[in-house]
């Protein structure tokens, strides 16, 4: 049978499970193309309507892992432990997966969303001649083709750029991403290319012009991360394994088998009931990232640590910072670190930092990582383009789980790509590595613990080429039937997309009406980015619990604008706690939950904490406008300004506020949290504002109107004479 019969009947096979003028006109070009390639087979009937099979519910999934014995349990939801779930499960083995938060919650969903080689451990590979350090950029080079390839609604290649600002840096440069280039042979995205001054600066306008020789272009790949861990566990769902999330392991079990104690499975707990039981398991992996050590010591307490943590801080910015299509890397920053600035979602994505840091269960952005970022992207910006503390819209912190290796005596070396060991105890543990390599590093893992833990898969690895759930019927022209077909308009189809895949046609039918002539359906949880209320009904079905799933992970709202996805919150609660049954009780503390979220883990509060320190630097008459503008306020004299001062003054000035608008514009400046505001805290915020640390303010705004208000009353009252 030719290539093309075989697509085309596979696509009509499949007109159950898709819909049939979708699937026809859509699934079947696009298995024929990736057929045509040769890297990726087309998938079989049975694959076919397993992708698209409604998925368990999560209590059929805790019913079958605490009913059965495993031949596999993973203790771990980020993309490794996601990546060795996947692997064992497409082998035939029996699997479980547990993760104490949500899938990704932690580092695998604050990456620097980058698919790469690393370019930098080339160098390092090329000048220090370190063959491990090659291998490790070669597979790295080779997975990024195959990541793209098995999730092309999800990653993609993106070029970023390198400004040169010495002559002799060009050659050298350009030689090194060559190499990059030659090293990633038939799996090269495209090939690398050098920009004269003038057309760097017309594909990077806000670029600083002075000096600026010549600029070299390579390509990476680029996803989103987070949405990238949920379908890895979704497919792994798909193909017979218990993936839970909120669930966490207490202990781990152990018997003994010819005098040798082994470990045989581990006691876990609901943590969204309470409800503690056992999962047996042959095999037990130990996929937790920054938490290795922690699981490690629960099999043997004299173990010796090998995870060394890391905090990376990014930040996120308006979209007019960086062009739409082009990321920048400054190779060597003033204290030796790399910094990224890339397009994402919209937004402008930088950083990333590099500090020692404890391990923790929510790890917080600083200001002073925050400040060394804003200072190294003024570094490399046109003075035109101010770079403002004030237009940080989201930051974040990610533990980057270093490893030593414990097979070697030297405890500082650091291990570059990713370490496995195997315990006493049969505990296997897989730790360091990177996203780009998740799939190459559970290969590897699942190799080992069958040798190790005696098991007996039904064949080797699969999970090359292995398509991700909502790539079966993914083209780029997808979106298009989106908006013909359900009336989307085209911003909110192409983000669908670009998330769900082939799934998107499911969240669009999940649509609620607008009431508009256009669009027809897809109501916005925020009115400026593409995320609609539907996708939060398809998030509980894969197996979102808390709000901060849902503005975290199955969207991105809480890492593109931390602002708007508070104010899209209780509309979220409002949805899941109709959806899974929430009281009045539940859903307050839900609200709580994500508004700590935010405010801690987000960066929402690091504005309100920097304001503190801003030194009081004003003239005596900027001092005496300020203080009466408090004292306008302040009618009767009391001292501080309070909710009763706000409802007065905004009654006095015409403009309609409802309470919760009130209490938001008090909290803004009410630093001390006393529902008070004194002069003090009225002038921190003055002073902010002058110091550019905060740009947009509801109170100081309102202020400001009045007096022109005011101002306009006093002219007309004169006769307008000048």
């Amino acid at each position: 049978m030719t290539t093309f019969k075989y697509a085309k009947r596979l696509a009509y096979l499949s007109v159950a499970g898709l819909g049939g003028f979708y699937t026809a006109t859509v699934l079947y070009p696009t298995f024929a193309s990736r057929y045509k390639n040769g890297s990726v087979k087309p998938c079989s009937q049975e694959e076919l309507h397993l992708m698209n099979a409604p998925l368990p519910v999560r209590e059929d999934l805790i019913k079958a892992i605490r009913s059965e014995e495993l031949d596999v349990l993973v203790i771990g939801g980020g993309a490794t432990g996601l990546g060795v779930a996947l692997d064992a499960t497409t082998r035939g083995l029996k699997t479980g997966l547990v993760e104490k938060f949500d899938f990704s919650s932690g580092t695998s969903s604050r990456s620097t969303k980058l698919i790469h080689g690393g370019v930098r451990y080339l160098q390092k590979a090329v000048f220090n001649l370190d063959i491990e350090q090659y291998k490790m950029v070669k597979e790295a080079l080779a997975e990024r083709a195959n990541l793209i390839e098995i999730a092309p609604h999800l990653a993609y290649p993106l070029p970023i750029m390198l400004p040169v600002y010495q002559w002799w840096q060009v050659p050298y440069f350009w030689a090194g991403i060559k190499m990059y280039d030659f090293v990633a042979g038939r799996e090269l995205l495209k090939p690398s290319y050098i920009l004269s001054k003038s057309k760097a600066l017309e594909l990077f306008p806000m670029l600083k012009k002075d000096k600026l020789k010549a600029a070299l272009v390579y390509y990476d790949g680029q996803h989103d991360d987070a949405r990238m861990a949920v379908s890895l566990a979704i497919t792994a769902v798909r193909h017979g394994a218990y993936c839970l999330n909120y669930t966490r392991v207490e202990s781990l079990l152990k018997t003994v088998v010819d005098g040798k104690e082994q470990i045989c499975g581990a006691h876990v707990r609901n943590t969204l009931t309470g409800e503690e039981y056992n999962i047996r398991a042959k095999c037990v992996i130990n996929a937790t990232g920054p938490y290795t050590d922690s699981i490690r010591s629960m099999g043997d307490s004299e173990i010796r640590k090998i995870c060394q943590p890391s905090s990376g801080v990014h930040i996120v910015l308006p979209d007019y910072y960086s062009p739409e299509s082009m990321g920048l890397l400054d190779p060597s920053t003033s204290d030796g670190r790399v910094i990224f600035f890339l397009p994402w979602q919209n937004v402008t994505l930088a950083g990333t930092t590099d500090t020692p840091c404890e391990v923790m269960d929510n790890p917080q952005p600083t200001e002073k990582d925050i400040q060394f970022i804003l200072n190294e992207i003024r570094n490399y910006l046109n003075s035109d383009v101010e770079v403002r503390r004030g237009d940080v819209l989201s930051a974040w912190s990610g533990i980057r789980p270093l490893v030593s290796d414990p097979n070697k005596s030297d405890t500082q070396s650091i291990a570059r790509n990713h370490v496995i060991e195997v315990a006493k105890n049969n505990l296997i543990t897989i730790a360091g590595g990177k996203w780009t390599t998740y799939r190459s590093m559970a290969e590897e893992t699942m190799d080992k613990a069958v040798e190790v833990c005696k098991l007996k898969p039904s064949g080797p690895c699969r999970t090359k080429g292995l398509l991700l759930d909502g790539a079966h019927g993914w083209s780029p022209t997808l979106f298009i039937r989106l908006v013909q077909d359900f009336g989307l308009e085209n911003a909110v189809a192409q983000h669908l997309a670009g998330t769900y895949g082939d799934k998107a046609f499911k969240v669009a039918k999940l649509c609620s009406i607008t009431g508009k002539r256009w669009p027809v359906v897809g109501k916005r949880l925020h009115e400026e980015y593409p995320y609609v209320e539907a996708e939060v009904k398809y998030a509980m079905r894969e197996y979102a619990c808390r709000a901060i799933d849902v503005i975290a992970r199955r969207t991105r709202l809480s890492f593109v604008n931390v602002h708007a996805a508070q104010e899209a919150l209780p509309r979220v609660v409002e949805i899941m706690g109709k959806e899974l049954g929430w009281n009045e009780e539940t859903r307050k503390a839900e609200l709580a939950h994500a508004e700590r979220y935010l405010r801690t883990e987000m960066g929402l509060d690091i504005k309100r904490l920097t304001a503190k320190d801003v030194p009081l630097n004003f003239t005596k008459d900027e001092l005496n406008h300020h203080v009466r503008r408090f004292k306008s306020l302040d009618v009767e004299n009391k001292g501080y300004i309070s909710i009763n001062d706000l409802r007065r003054y905004f009654k006095n000035i015409g403009e309609r506020i409802s309470e919760d608008q009130l209490h938001e514009i008090l909290s803004e400046v009410d630093l001390n949290r006393n529902a008070e505001v004194d002069i003090g805290e009225f002038l921190q915020l003055m002073s902010a504002i002058d110091h550019g640390m905060i740009v947009h303010s509801r109170f100081a705004k309102a202020l400001e109107d009045n007096e022109e208000k005011s101002k306009k009353i006093t002219v007309e009252r004169s006769g307008g004479g000048v």
